[in-house]
């Protein structure tokens, strides 16, 4: 059995090193393939085009957190999302950073810096700021967390409702969960259902002046429902490291609106160490027989 690495050039002396202290075999890239049977494991962002070639292909591996942009596997291919802890404190600490830049009115400053405006705003406790989380995950759960203890009111949605760290609401109180939501926060992985939910309607629903933080995926958000939303007042900021289409063209009006800070996708980097124990995992897993790390349900799309 051995591990087809096809991610980053710069990742693989790294995952080279682990690989053969563990005494797993790492083949860097499709050229390097000399015997397609032995290859049982593929770590990418995209597959290979044509994964027939790999007769003993048993499991995908994402190098990212994200499994949205992946094609349907063939039957008995399962797919790993990459679990590293770094990846989820890296989007809590975006999603905390961006919650507090648009709490206490960065937009605006940033704005009046670059015409030299020195001009104060009244500033609100965080206490008085109801933050409403889409997604209590494993990093909608650390940013709930990290806001609550800054003083924020936190709650979240979830299918379930299922009660957490902080209040819930199930999919069925969506309109009072908006209702309450000073700054909502977009963290959804994106499915069927969650398409486009940062809609027209969604955004309407929100208290007039509300913020928008989105680190999902850029699919979640209707951009032409942002731009009427903050032309209305219905929403006052947005702050976004996820957009549709990435990147993001350097015509696009989001990048000259001073209402909005867009970031290119970087709340989070897959730290190649921690990407390669990840891997490590899921080849013990099919040597072993046991539970694959990070599997998703490709009907589900998490």
């Amino acid at each position: 059995m051995a591990l087809l690495f096809t991610s980053t050039p710069d990742r693989q002396p790294v995952w080279q090193a682990l690989f053969d202290a563990e005494g797993i075999p790492m083949i860097a890239g499709e050229d390097a393939v000399t015997d397609p049977k032995a290859v049982t494991a593929i770590a990418c962002w995209v597959p290979p085009a044509d994964l027939s070639r790999y007769p003993n292909l048993r499991a995908v591996i994402s190098v990212g957190a994200g499994v949205d942009h992946l094609p349907p596997l063939p039957e008995g291919v399962v797919l790993s999302r990459t679990l590293a802890p770094g990846i989820e404190a890296m989007v809590r600490d975006w999603v905390v950073m961006a919650t507090l830049m648009l709490h206490r009115d960065m937009p605006r400053y940033l704005e009046q810096g670059r015409t030299g405006s020195w001009q104060s705003h009244p500033v609100a406790l965080a206490s008085s700021r109801r933050v409403g989380i889409l997604g209590m995950g494993r990093i909608g759960t650390l940013a709930a967390v990290g806001l609550q203890r800054l003083g924020f009111d936190v709650a979240g949605l979830s299918r379930s409702g299922r009660q957490g760290v902080v209040p819930m609401f199930a999919a069925s109180g969506m309109k009072g969960f908006l209702a309450r939501s000073d700054l909502l926060i977009c963290l959804l992985p994106l499915t069927p259902e969650t398409r486009g939910i940062l809609s027209a309607e969604t955004l309407s629903a929100l208290p007039r002046g509300a913020c928008l933080v989105h680190a999902g995926r850029g699919a979640h958000l209707d951009t032409d429902a942002l731009r009427e939303a903050l032309d209305t007042g219905r929403i006052s900021a947005a702050m976004l490291d996820v957009t549709n289409p990435e990147p993001l063209p350097a015509d696009h009006w989001m990048w000259q609106d001073p209402r909005v800070i867009v970031t290119p996708h970087v709340a989070a980097q897959t730290d190649a160490t921690e990407g390669a124990h990840h891997a490590l995992a899921v080849m013990r897993s099919l040597r072993d027989g046991t539970p694959v790390p990070g599997l998703v349900d490709q009907a589900r799309g998490y």
